[in-house]
């Protein structure tokens, strides 16, 4: 679980609270229908071209609904699949499997959604010197699980929380403004209160305002929905003295133009707020089914 940020603890508090959402009333269905004593094989199943991300998270819910259930993975996170592929096997009881199907479906199709997706734009810009980056538009609960799937998808994490960066953007500098600063003001005052050795970001609409972060010495200037030719034209300024992000409006379509600009960083927002989960099913082997 290092890889994900998350002790077990914690990854056993979000699992739980996901299996509570379709366990808290038990399974009438199955403890209906299906025998106590019935065993069997389960695989699953990749269905769409993608990146794979969170096969050890969907083993973990297996386990943690029956802990007898046999799991073996049979690829690994950040890989390549394709249709017909069979990513993990599930051996056990058949009522066991069947409760921890949805969940573990849930977080292995949605992660290698942000991973199949996160691929799709690092290739766009692939040969520049750009680096994809996610944001903080994750799910409510699963920021680490999300931002491990964008790495699983070759891109690179933003900050993680609201303590790991000062990111000054518009609404902190227009608050103060009203107050009479200016942004030059803004930036050093950052710099003076924030711990050592804090990186400072500050978020800029043109060229002038970038001026601006530039001369106050910021670490990263973030160019927020500006046009490719504005977007050149601060990379030349800025001439290496503090990193260039754009950010805003970035789409699969336009990504590699605003690489090509010469930016450091491309934050996109979508990769954790509007991929599509990857389709992935599970599938019983139906002539290894038997009373134990």
């Amino acid at each position: 679980m290092s890889a994900l940020q998350l002790t077990k603890k914690q990854l056993d508090k979000i699992i739980d609270l996901a299996l509570a959402e379709d366990l808290g009333c038990g399974d009438i269905t199955t403890e209906a229908l299906i025998p106590s004593d019935l065993s069997g094989r389960a695989s699953l199943l990749v269905k769409e071209t993608g990146i794979l991300a969170g096969i050890d998270i969907a083993a973990h819910v297996f386990r943690r609904v029956d802990p007898s259930l046999q799991v073996e993975v049979l690829v690994r996170d950040s890989a390549s699949v394709k249709p017909g592929d069979i990513v993990g096997r599930i051996t056990g009881s058949v009522g066991g499997i069947l409760k921890a199907e949805r969940t573990a479906l849930n977080f292995l199709q949605r992660l290698s959604g942000v991973a199949s997706l996160t691929a799709r734009y690092v290739a766009e810009v692939a040969g520049t010197g750009a680096k994809i980056y996610d944001t903080r538009k994750t799910t409510p609960g699963l920021r680490l699980m999300e931002k491990y799937a964008v790495r699983m998808g070759g891109g690179q994490n933003h900050r993680l929380h609201l303590g790991d960066v000062v990111l000054i953007k518009d609404n902190h500098i227009n608050a103060l403004r009203a107050s009479g600063m200016k942004l030059i003001d803004i930036v050093e005052k950052a710099r003076a209160k924030a711990p050592a050795g804090v990186t400072i970001e500050v978020e800029v609409t043109n060229a002038a305002e970038a001026a601006d972060a530039l001369k106050a010495g910021a670490d990263i200037i973030m160019l927020d929905n500006m046009s490719i030719d504005e977007m050149s034209r601060v990379v030349g300024m800025a001439a290496g003295r503090a990193k260039i992000e754009a950010s805003g409006g970035i789409t699969l379509a336009n990504v590699r133009q605003v690489a090509l600009t010469g930016v450091d960083i491309i934050s996109v927002g979508a990769l954790t707020h509007s991929y599509k989960a990857l389709d992935i099913s599970l599938e019983f082997a139906s002539p290894g089914l038997q009373l134990l």
